[in-house]
């Protein structure tokens, strides 16, 4: 999809300004946040994306900051703009606990930190919702066993690192699947400190009472929920591979 990209310099100015200095901010904090991003080399901003603020279009909004599509050189990014409401006085602690989660091959791939910007991968997708509604016609079993798998195996590797990502009960706004990737997102309310439950939770939103559950048992049929449960339990024990791929063939997929 083309995009049309508007110059920075132009966001010195309201509408735009609102979305570099989200929900409030002085023209002084914008001209400085211009400086900071012309420093990060983002020379343009598309407004585009599933989420709104005001009557402008953004990949996404959370309690620590606004994403948004940009251009560093040539280069399509995904531009997290810190809110100057959030309790998060800077974004290199998220980049610490992302570049954590790339060396498992995990998430966008970091490419650059300041005070108030993270700059990622920009991974073109929509939400795993709007993709499980969807699904249709032949090979759609296969796809929907392909990509849940895929994003329980992410889990895991977060698992074993001993890192949670805190927010996947809310699968929906947390997982995306593009053409050719599924990625978790959105890693601001991680942690290493609390006892990761990456599995159980994203296990629980695909199968158990969301309308993801729903669709997939009409598709192809899912183990009861007691049946789940016993053996998250015991994967919630061991943590092993070999506990983990016992949930995987109960879950079939």
């Amino acid at each position: 999809m083309t995009h049309y990209f508007i110059s920075i310099k132009k966001f010195v100015d309201e509408p735009y300004s609102k979305i570099l200095g989200y929900p409030k901010s002085t023209s002084s904090q914008i001209k400085a946040r211009i400086s900071e991003l012309e420093k990060l080399k983002i020379k343009s901003i598309a407004l585009t994306g599933p989420t709104t603020l005001g009557k402008i279009a953004i990949l996404g909004k959370g309690y620590v900051g606004v994403v948004v599509l940009a251009k560093k050189g040539t280069k399509e990014v995904a531009l997290k703009i810190r809110r100057t409401d959030s309790q998060r006085k800077e974004m290199k602690s998220e980049a610490v606990l992302l570049k954590l989660v790339n060396s498992v091959n995990v998430g966008p791939k970091i490419i650059d930190v300041s005070k108030n910007f993270l700059v990622m991968e920009y991974l073109e997708g929509i939400k795993i919702s709007e993709w499980v509604n969807s699904l249709k016609g032949p090979g759609s079993t296969k796809k929907l066993k392909s990509t849940i798998r895929k994003i329980l195996e992410d889990c895991y590797r977060l698992d074993q690192i001993g890192f949670d990502h805190g927010e996947l009960s809310n699968i929906s706004k947390h997982v995306i699947v593009g053409k050719t990737k599924s990625t978790l997102i959105d890693f601001e309310s991680s942690s290493i400190n609390r006892r990761p439950s990456n599995v159980t939770s994203i296990t629980q939103a695909l199968f158990i009472g969301s309308g993801i559950a729903k669709k997939s048992q009409r598709m192809y049929r899912n183990p009861s929920k007691d049946q789940i449960i016993s053996i998250l339990r015991q994967y919630k024990e061991e943590k092993s591979r070999e506990s983990f791929e016992k949930l995987l063939k109960i879950l079939r997929v």
